[in-house]
């Protein structure tokens, strides 16, 4: 009994008084059976689906940043100047800047055309039914 207040520890399967005064009593029943199992090996159960749970995501993990099998793609190559399809080049500038300047003026005068980085440089291409309008256009002093 603590300051007029009884407090009593667990009992199995009885009725007993947990709190309260002696004047009024609270009483309660106590059940203490056994209590559920997965069978003798359940101890194992949580620590087993952690691991797993750690494996599949390790695999998971592996497979998304594995090298040479990646979703992304790679930067192009430079190949020949006859490696590009239905694109012929029209020109070989010696230098980047300059093929993009003369991009830009086929572009001004509505000729579709690309800067191609092949193995012999920088080469600007454009389609093979817009060569003849491409050659004449870059053959005009600007």
């Amino acid at each position: 009994m603590i300051g007029g207040q009884f407090w009593y520890g667990r009992t199995s399967g009885t009725t007993v008084p947990l709190i309260g005064t002696a004047a009024a009593p609270v009483t309660a029943t106590v059940h203490t059976g056994s209590v559920a199992d997965r069978g003798s090996y359940s101890f194992l159960f949580g620590p087993l689906v952690s691991i797993a749970m750690l494996v599949v995501l390790s695999l998971l993990l592996r497979w998304t940043f594995a090298r040479g099998r990646s979703l992304v793609a790679r930067p192009g190559r430079s190949g020949e100047p006859t490696e590009y399809g239905l694109l012929v080049p029209v020109a070989d500038p010696p230098t980047v800047i300059e093929a993009e300047i003369m991009r830009r003026r086929l572009e001004a005068a509505g000729v579709r055309a690309t800067v191609a980085p092949t193995t012999l440089g920088p080469r600007l291409m454009v389609f093979g039914a817009d060569e003849p309008r491409a050659r004449a256009v870059l053959a005009e002093p600007f």
